[in-house]
């Protein structure tokens, strides 16, 4: 069908970025209910950098594809899947296998990227854009007037995080260092330097009632005082555990310990709530629901990328197969903004 082969990254074993290995093979033909995309755009996570190492929650065994998402143009159709999708843009969620020149996806698990935006532009709001609506919406529930703080304000999920929050009136304090401050200031947040400021101390002083809700991908001490920062009826939402990345030991066990601590904390009689956001959660137990979620949800980030309430951050683009450098420069920490992957 295809004059063009796949190409594919495929991740052995815990390595060094350069230790990833290229693999090239037949393009596979999409099965019932499935359509083949053939990817202009997937991205670097900081799932790929735990999955690197081992660490994330429920990565399959190794040998793998990783490629947590992707951005691409229908190939073909699969029985029973509508021919018309053929030749559209889309973009699918696939926690692995996004890392490759053709991927197979359930047609049912694509979701539609409106004309007049690019595949690397869609490709940054993605997994960080469908994680900050649900957390901003669909958990906290943020409403006009209420203030925020966001612990990396200026990352992937954080800086798509603020922009959304900021389209629905809500005031955010961010967390970042320095570098990042002028950047902030000019979306309007209040940034808090967390390498040289006491945080609690200075969000105590501009929320001194509390804020209404806490986003905290860092995990462990900081979710703690996250928790110690809320007004009543306030929520904080847990969404990883960055300051164990490096950690050895169990990868389940840091997780385990933040759900632990967000059961304890919802039984206390103190009207603040926790959660602890996975974007996956639901899936198992009621996949048509987790899509049409996925599906309105994506759509709305696509609708305010659209508008200009969201702008795309992109760090960088590289080839696929300089994926090492890739993932290199996504973990130095020196770039804002999604380093994208383009075949």
């Amino acid at each position: 069908m295809n004059a063009e082969g796949l190409v594919e990254v495929v991740l052995p074993g815990k390595v060094e970025p350069e230790g990833l290995e290229i693999r090239h093979g037949a393009v596979p033909a999409a099965g019932p209910g499935q359509v083949l995309i053939r990817m202009e755009a997937t991205g670097v996570s900081f799932a790929e950098q735990q999955m690197r190492r081992g660490r994330y929650y429920d990565q399959p065994a190794f040998p793998f594809v990783p490629g947590y998402d992707l951005v691409g143009t229908v190939l073909t159709t699969g029985e029973g899947v509508e021919p018309a999708l053929a030749g559209t843009r889309v973009a699918a969620l696939v926690k692995v296998g996004g890392w490759a020149s053709h991927v197979l996806v359930d047609a049912a698990d694509v979701v539609p990227v409106p004309d007049g935006i690019g595949p690397a532009e869609a490709e940054t709001v993605v997994v960080n854009g469908i994680t900050a609506w649900q957390m901003l919406h669909r958990k906290a529930r943020v409403r006009a007037g209420q203030t925020i703080l966001v612990h990396g304000a200026n990352g992937g999920v954080g800086s798509v995080l603020v922009q959304l929050a900021q389209a629905a009136d809500v005031k955010v304090i961010g967390t970042a260092s320095a570098r990042h401050h002028d950047a902030l200031r000019e979306r309007g947040v209040i940034p808090v330097d967390y390498r040289s400021e006491d945080v609690a101390a200075r969000v105590r002083e501009l929320a001194p009632a509390g804020v209404d809700a806490v986003f905290d991908h860092v995990g462990g001490r900081s979710a703690v005082d996250s928790w110690h920062l809320l007004a009543p009826g306030g929520t904080l939402v847990s969404y990883g555990s960055a300051s164990t990345r490096d950690d050895e030991g169990s990868k389940q066990w840091p997780v385990l310990k933040l759900l632990g601590r967000v059961w304890l904390w919802n039984a206390l009689p103190n009207r603040r709530r926790a959660y602890f956001f996975n974007v996956w959660a639901g899936r198992a137990l009621a996949k048509n629901r987790f899509r049409a979620q996925l599906r309105a949800d994506l759509t709305q980030v696509f609708g305010a990328l659209q508008r200009g309430d969201v702008t795309a951050q992109i760090a960088a683009q590289l080839p696929l197969t300089r994926v090492a450098d890739a993932l290199r420069l996504a973990e130095s920490g020196t770039v804002a903004g999604k380093v994208v992957l383009n075949p």
